[in-house]
């Protein structure tokens, strides 16, 4: 089968290779094997080609943690599924590994871009909203990077869950796509001061929960305009004192393995939410196969809105 490979570790551009005779993987116990029909990128493929993420495969590897596709064999024969594969034998392949248990069936409303794209963005950021900040209607839900992958997730479910959404991106292309998200308010970092512009939406009081996937400047930038009793990601001990804000940390893939009935319901509320048309991934190119190795590029140089999608064949 084809896949890409990384033989040595560096840049995704650089040391990403398209080979051609890869044998295709044999399930083992409690394994499925699918055929892939569409492979979303994500920062840690980047961080993974690179040697710098904290799962570190045995070289040659074929990066890409997140698919959709369909099981050719077995009960589950035919199933149109939805996971995390199985490294070393990632998603930028034809053909990859799923624990049977789970992999979720893809909503029948997405298709296979919109599909593979749902799990890890959208489930980082209902984890991050819900089981850990408790996002409750009518509250101020600030969002940095909120153009991209796991921002624009946020975007969504954030309005999903009656607050108002205060997205902050970098740019004016990036803030198109946060209005077209449904944004109550867009602030553009590059032209304005974030931090200002909430207070004043907010009459001084500020953001009850701040979602930041970026951290440095704009984690600074979010103590100056976190409500009190807020919540927000990245440790700042001292500094929380002064407005009783909470620290929250958050590792998605923890939850796999500690409580995987979470991310079974999760993933039940999300693909309701997406029959309901309330939640549609935000995929900005579907490119094929041959085009992954200048996708995960683009995704590590931050040069992608919302989520590249790589199709299969």
């Amino acid at each position: 089968m084809r896949a890409w490979q990384v033989t040595e570790l560096g840049e995704p551009a650089a040391v990403l290779r398209l080979a051609g005779d890869v044998p295709r993987p044999v399930p083992g116990p409690g394994q499925l094997l699918v055929r892939v029909r569409a492979a979303a990128v994500n920062f840690p493929d980047a961080l993974m080609v690179r040697g710098q993420y904290q799962v570190r495969p045995p070289l040659p590897f074929t990066p890409g943690v997140e698919l959709c596709g369909e099981v050719v064999a077995g009960e589950r024969a035919g199933e149109r599924v939805i996971g995390t594969p199985v490294l070393p034998g990632g998603a930028f392949a034809e053909y990859a590994l799923l624990d049977a248990a789970a992999a979720f069936r893809a909503p029948g409303v997405l298709d296979d871009a919109e599909a593979a794209a749902l799990h890890i963005g959208h489930q980082t950021a209902w984890f991050a909203l819900h089981r850990r900040a408790g996002l409750r209607a009518g509250e101020t839900l600030l969002v940095h990077a909120a153009a991209g992958g796991v921002g624009s997730a946020a975007v969504q479910l954030g309005r999903a869950a009656g607050a108002r959404v205060i997205a902050v991106v970098g740019g004016t292309d990036k803030a198109a796509v946060a209005r077209e998200l449904g944004a109550d308010l867009v602030v553009d970092r590059t032209a304005e001061d974030f931090t200002a512009a909430v207070k004043e939406a907010t009459g001084g009081r500020g953001a009850d929960v701040v979602f930041d996937p970026v951290g440095g400047a704009a984690y600074t930038g979010s103590t100056r305009c976190v409500a009190f009793e807020g919540r927000i990601p990245a440790p700042a001990l001292n500094h929380a004192l002064v407005k009783n804000y909470s620290i929250l940390g958050l590792h998605w893939g923890l939850y796999n393995t500690r409580d995987p009935q979470a991310v079974l319901a999760a993933h039940e509320e999300l693909t309701r939410l997406a029959e309901a048309g309330v939640v549609r991934p935000l995929v900005s190119a579907r490119l094929p196969l041959s085009g992954a190795a200048e996708a995960v590029q683009r995704v590590a140089d931050g040069r992608s809105t919302g989520r590249l999608v790589v199709l299969g064949q």
